[in-house]
C-alpha cells in the first residue's frame, strides 16, 4: 500500500471526515458495543484518525492508559480535544515494534489497508495479554462494488467467509452488514469519496474525458440514482 498516498490524501481531507464520515461513525459505534467487559487496563487504538471511535471508546470504557496510533502525526490534535491524556503515537503500524502488552486493541475502518492482513493480525494478537481482546471493523467483498464496476479500480476486501479462513485459528466473533446510500450525481459520489479520503488508491489525476466516462459508466450501472456500497465486517478475537 502507497503509505505517502493515503498519508496525502487523508491529511488533504481531515477537517471535513467528521461530517461526511457517515457509515464509519455507525461502524464505530457497533464495535464498542460488541463487547460486554467495559473496564480494561491499557487499550490501544489503530488508526485513530480524528478520533470518531475514540471519542466512543474514552466514553464507553474504564481504562488506566490509552493509546492512540495513526500514521498521519496531524491527528494528534484531534485526540487531544477528545482527551488530553491519552497518549498518541504517530507511527505505521504494521511496521511498529509495540513494546507493550494491552487488554484491548481496537480499530476502526483501518485493516483494508494492510496488504498482509493474516500477518497484522496474528502481530497484534501477539501484543494482547491473556484473556485480551482485538476489535476490529474492515469492509468486505461488495464494499464500493459501483466503483469497482465503472473504473475497475478497488483495494482488496475479504468476504466473510474469506475473514473467516483467516481468523481459522483464533476465537472469534464476526458479523456484516450493508449500507446502501444514494446520490444525487456521480460527481456527489466522487465528492463524498474524496471527503473521507478513501480515494488514496488512484494516483493519476482524472482529465475531463475521464470523468465523462465515469459518469456514463455510472448512469448505466445505477439508471434510477447513482449508489454507493458500504460493506462492513466486524471482527472480535479472544486471546
Amino acid at each position: 500500500m502507497n503509505n505517502e498516498l493515503i498519508k496525502k490524501r487523508f491529511a488533504k481531507n481531515l477537517q471535513f471526515y467528521n461530517d461526511n464520515a457517515k457509515v464509519q461513525k455507525i461502524m464505530a459505534l457497533k464495535l464498542v458495543n460488541m463487547t460486554e467487559k467495559n473496564e480494561f487496563d491499557t487499550i490501544l487504538e489503530v488508526g485513530c484518525g480524528t478520533g470518531l471511535l475514540t471519542e466512543l471508546a474514552v466514553n464507553k470504557f474504564k481504562y488506566k492508559n490509552y493509546y492512540a496510533n495513526d500514521l498521519l502525526s496531524q491527528c494528534k490534535e484531534y485526540i487531544y480535544k477528545i482527551n488530553k491524556d491519552i497518549k498518541f503515537v504517530s507511527s505505521d503500524a504494521v511496521t511498529t515494534k509495540f513494546d507493550k502488552h494491552y487488554d484491548l486493541i481496537i480499530s476502526n475502518a483501518v485493516f483494508q489497508w494492510i496488504d498482509n492482513l493474516d500477518l497484522f493480525i496474528e502481530k497484534l494478537v501477539s501484543n494482547l495479554k491473556p484473556g485480551g481482546i482485538l476489535l476490529f471493523s474492515t469492509f468486505g467483498k461488495e464494499n464500493f462494488r459501483e466503483i469497482y464496476l465503472t473504473t475497475g479500480k478497488t483495494l482488496t476486501y475479504y468476504s466473510k467467509q474469506e475473514m473467516q479462513k483467516i481468523l481459522a485459528n483464533y476465537q472469534y466473533v464476526i458479523d456484516e452488514d450493508i449500507h446502501i446510500t444514494a446520490y444525487k450525481t456521480p460527481v456527489d459520489v466522487l465528492k463524498h469519496i474524496k471527503l473521507t479520503g478513501v480515494n488514496a488508491i488512484e494516483t493519476k489525476a482524472w482529465t475531463k474525458n475521464d470523468l465523462y466516462k465515469f459518469e456514463n459508466a455510472y448512469r448505466n450501472l445505477c439508471p434510477t440514482a447513482p449508489t454507493l456500497t458500504y460493506n462492513p465486517l466486524y471482527v472480535k478475537i479472544y486471546k
